[in-house]
């Protein structure tokens, strides 16, 4: 049986004639053909005419148009190919032959489509051949269709030509057109549509914003907390290698006192002074410890309170400093009006006073030291006029104000 087809050796494509065959060459420098007995898929849509070479070439048509009959001419079109390629004066006659013949038999006409729908398509703008064009292809259906069909073959070289189809084509019955009032709910429905999508994606770049803000917020307070860390870790430092000073410096006036004590020994003639003597130094200590031991003093007592409540707190430096600021305005106000009442009366369920220094463990034991006493099954906090004495309240205000201004108090 003689080939109807010639077949491409290195990418298997099915040709018609040599001068396909040559073209195929120039477009992808293939050269390996041979003859087939396989014809070439000749699938005519019935709507539009448009001849398709493969299922895949009929299946994105549908696709794109709607048009789902395809009526297989493949046999018709299947002719003995011939291998010498026709001369040129032959080629223009067997060209002219079939479009001869062609337009003998088959006339090409515009296409049938429902007037209104064009109207309608028309008053949004579209030129006429466009909105044919539109509706021929996406099946006459609606104006929704049409519509997407033109977004989608917008950058169609043809797509303000008039489509032109067979005469003798079969033209699908139109689908009924949109009443004014269906078609002002459509555009109402495709307007919200677009409406709603777009605030979708503003809600969800907020969102994103919103990340971004807590991401960076994180990073800010994790870098000001290693800030404060390094600075308490430098002031730790600073008053560790304080200390040493002092410890060292202690240790020179101790090693001077004993250059002293032996010079002056050698001036007096005496024996310099043996090692073994520091024993009974000992015998002194141990005998001092059975010594009744001092009672604190007020001062004292205020000192550990207030290093107390700072080691207690040592986590809100700024918390701590605005407890001894509190309690140094209350003592204050006592100092300078020992006879107003009101100075001299706390109530201990006052937010304020619970924030700044009720909740902070050592806050209230220093307001007792200073005197005052719970009254009114533990409601109030009073100091008696017949017991405010200005020596304890002098020494309370220099307690606080050192503990304030001494960056050092209560770290180590």
């Amino acid at each position: 049986m003689a080939g109807v087809s010639l077949q491409c050796g290195d990418c298997g494509t099915l040709l018609r004639s040599v001068e396909e065959a040559q073209q195929h060459a120039e477009l992808t420098n293939h050269s390996n053909f041979s003859e087939s007995t396989e014809a070439v898929l000749n699938l005519v849509c019935t709507a539009c005419g448009k001849p398709c070479r493969s299922k895949t070439e009929s299946d994105l048509h549908t696709k794109r148009t709607g048009h789902t009959e395809f009526v297989d001419k493949t046999s018709e079109a299947a002719k003995p190919i011939s291998l010498e390629a026709p001369k040129a004066d032959e080629t223009a006659t067997s060209e002219e032959a079939p479009n001869a013949d062609a337009s003998q038999h088959e006339e090409m006409v515009v296409p049938e489509v429902d007037k209104k729908l064009v109207e309608e398509l028309e008053a949004m703008g579209f030129s006429t051949a466009r909105a044919t064009r539109a509706l021929h292809y996406s099946g006459n259906a609606s104006i929704e269709a049409a519509i997407n069909w033109i977004v989608e073959h917008e950058s169609d070289p043809d797509i303000d030509q008039m489509p032109l189809v067979p005469a003798n084509t079969k033209v699908e019955a139109p689908k009924p057109s949109l009443t004014p009032e269906e078609l002002k709910a459509k555009q109402q429905e495709l307007r919200e549509r677009a409406r709603k999508k777009k605030e979708e994606e503003e809600r969800r770049m907020e969102k994103e914003r919103e990340k971004e803000r807590i991401r960076i917020g994180k990073e800010l307070l994790e870098a000001k907390r290693i800030e404060e860390e390094n600075e308490r870790k430098r002031l730790l430092a600073l008053r560790k290698a304080e200390k040493e000073e002092e410890r060292r410096a202690r240790e020179k006036i101790k090693q001077k006192l004993e250059e002293d004590k032996a010079e002056r020994r050698r001036k007096l003639g005496l024996p310099p002074e043996e090692p073994a003597e520091a024993k009974p130094s000992t015998v002194v200590e141990e005998k001092k410890s059975f010594l009744p031991v001092r009672p604190a003093t007020k001062a004292e007592q205020m000192r550990e309170c207030l290093r107390s409540l700072k080691q207690n707190h040592k986590e809100d430096d700024a918390r701590v400093k605005k407890a001894f600021q509190t309690l140094l305005t209350y003592v204050g106000n006592v100092a300078r009006n020992p006879d107003e009442e009101k100075f001299r009366k706390i109530r201990l369920s006052n937010q304020t006073f619970q924030e700044r220094v009720g909740a902070l463990k050592g806050g209230i034991e220093f307001l007792e030291i200073c005197g005052f006493e719970k009254i009114d099954g533990g409601e109030f906090l009073f100091l008696a006029r017949d017991k405010v004495e200005m020596a304890v309240l002098n020494s309370a205000g220099s307690e606080l104000d050192s503990a304030i201004k001494n960056p050092f108090f209560g770290v180590l």
